[in-house]
C-alpha cells in the first residue's frame, strides 16, 4: 500500500497488547522486514502497565524484554520509534536513557504530566495528541496541550480504535478526523489554526525524517 501511495509511510513493531503471542521468530521477522522495507519508524512499541501484569504473557519483565529488543533494533538501524505508554512513562524514559537511544520518535497518545513530557522531548521525542483531546472532561490533557511548546507536538487520531467525542458507540475513528484535533488545539492555544497546522506538520516530518 505504501508503494502505491507515496504519501503513506510504514512503521512496524511488536505491540505490547500481543505480548502473549510474540515469539523470538517475530523479532527475527521484524528485523528482516526493516531490511526489506523503507520504514520511517519502529513502532508501535512500548509498555502497558494497565494490562494485567500478573499474567505471564503480560508481565513487566516480558514487556520490557520485547521493548528493549526493539529499541536496540531501531538504534542499530538508525530509526525513530513510536512509543505506546500507559502508566509507564517514567520506566520507558529510564530504559531509553539506559540504552542511550538517540534516534527520537513520537510518544503516541501521550497521557502524563508536563515533567514527563519534557523528559521525552529532551530525548528527541515529540508528544502525540489525539482524539482524547476532543473530550471536554480531559482537563489534564488540555492543560498539557496548552503548556507544551508547539515545536514539541504532533497531531494524531489513533484510528480506528480511539473514538472522538460525539462519535456513535462502535463507530470507527478515521484518519480524516484529524482536523477535529487541530480545531480543539486551536481553541486551547494562542497560535492561529494555520500556524498550528504548519508547525505540527513540520514536527512530524522532522521527527520521522520525511521529505
Amino acid at each position: 500500500m505504501c508503494e502505491q501511495h507515496p504519501c503513506w509511510h510504514l512503521a512496524l513493531g511488536l505491540h505490547p497488547y500481543f505480548n502473549d503471542q510474540h515469539t523470538q521468530q517475530h523479532l527475527t521477522d521484524l528485523a528482516d522486514a526493516v531490511g526489506r522495507n523503507k520504514l520511517v519508524a519502529v513502532g508501535e512499541i512500548g509498555l502497558d502497565f494497565m494490562l494485567d501484569t500478573t499474567l505471564e504473557g503480560f508481565s513487566i519483565a516480558l514487556q520490557e524484554r520485547w521493548f528493549v529488543a526493539q529499541v536496540k533494533l531501531a538504534q542499530q538501524e538508525k530509526l525513530p520509534i513510536i512509543v505506546h505508554s500507559r502508566k509507564a512513562n517514567d520506566r520507558i524514559g529510564q530504559l531509553l536513557r539506559q540504552l542511550n537511544f538517540d534516534q527520537g520518535g513520537i510518544v503516541h497518545g501521550f497521557s502524563g504530566n508536563v515533567q514527563q513530557a519534557q523528559k521525552f522531548t529532551q530525548l528527541g521525542f515529540k508528544i502525540g495528541l489525539g482524539g482524547n483531546l476532543t473530550y471536554e472532561r480531559a482537563a489534564a490533557m488540555r492543560r498539557l496541550a496548552q503548556a507544551l511548546p508547539l515545536s514539541d507536538i504532533v497531531l494524531e487520531t489513533d484510528a480506528p480504535d480511539m473514538p472522538m467525542a460525539g462519535q456513535d458507540k462502535g463507530q470507527p475513528n478515521r484518519p480524516d478526523e484529524l482536523p477535529r484535533v487541530l480545531a480543539v488545539l486551536t481553541q486551547l492555544r494562542l497560535e492561529s489554526m494555520s500556524e498550528i497546522a504548519m508547525q505540527t506538520a513540520v514536527n512530524t516530518a522532522t521527527v520521522l525524517r520525511l521529505n
